[in-house]
């Protein structure tokens, strides 16, 4: 029975696991800050530190922010920056992480299969019951999202960096920084807006609110949401590496 090692790559954390073809994890999860700068070099050496603190594995799945497409980066937000999110741009990392073949060298660094997605991805795979359109929004350091049709994962829409109001992107308008300073009741009101905006240009039948901040939308505020939307775990984003060989291959 083949043994997968999770790695969820985010802004501000990175944290993996083992599970087994369940999804049950082998050991606890372990965690290390994101460390910047940050290049696609240091990257994998965190992911291969993070290994060496589990179980062996037979493949790995990871998920990172940005858009990735057949495993190469096609842009990552907060990787390029000096000292992490809404921190100025280095043009050398960006130059470092455009095009980078992410997936070959996890294959290469670890030497197993490997998988790499967009976080919020790994994220539905852990999630989706795989009937009708089902959409994910992850909130976080910022925005992150996936769609899924038929439990099938589509094309991904970087949809964190559009603009939304006051020339502020999706990302930076509902993203950890803002939701500090306006406080959670302000910053769900956020979210619903944004809920509200996304659903008759993806017209869902289930959506899934998921990362790290989906704990801190109000009562009031999932209430209006209504019955298509569902909060679930932060754990999917481990739990998805095992379900995300069956859903996106």
């Amino acid at each position: 029975m083949e043994s997968t090692l999770a790695v969820d790559c985010g802004g501000g954390g990175l944290k993996a696991s083992v599970l087994d073809a369940s999804g049950t994890m082998h050991a606890p999860a372990v965690r290390r800050p994101t460390p910047y700068p940050l290049p696609p070099e240091r990257l994998l050496d965190e992911i291969a530190a993070l290994a060496a603190g589990l179980p062996p594995a037979d493949r790995v799945t990871v998920g990172m922010p940005g858009m990735v497409r057949h495993g190469v980066v096609v842009a990552t937000p907060h990787y390029v920056t000096r000292s992490g999110p809404r921190t100025r741009v280095v043009p050398e990392l960006l130059q470092a992480w455009s095009g980078f073949d992410m997936e070959a060298a996890v294959r290469a660094r670890l030497g197993i299969p490997a998988i790499v997605l967009n976080d919020a991805e790994v994220h539905g795979c852990g999630v989706v019951s795989g009937t009708g359109l089902e959409f994910v929004l992850t909130l976080g350091t910022g925005l992150g999202n996936a769609i899924f049709h038929g439990g099938r994962l589509a094309p991904h829409l970087e949809l964190s960096q559009a603009p939304v109001r006051w020339g502020l992107t999706y990302d930076a308008y509902i993203g950890e920084h803002e939701r500090l300073r306006l406080g959670d009741a302000h910053w769900s009101r956020r979210v619903r807006r944004v809920v509200d905006a996304l659903s008759p240009v993806l017209a869902w039948d289930r959506l899934y609110l998921g990362g790290g901040n989906s704990r801190r939308v109000t009562p009031a505020v999932l209430e209006k949401l209504g019955d298509t939307v569902v909060v679930v775990p932060n754990s999917a984003g481990i739990v998805g590496g095992v379900r995300a060989w069956t859903l996106t291959r």
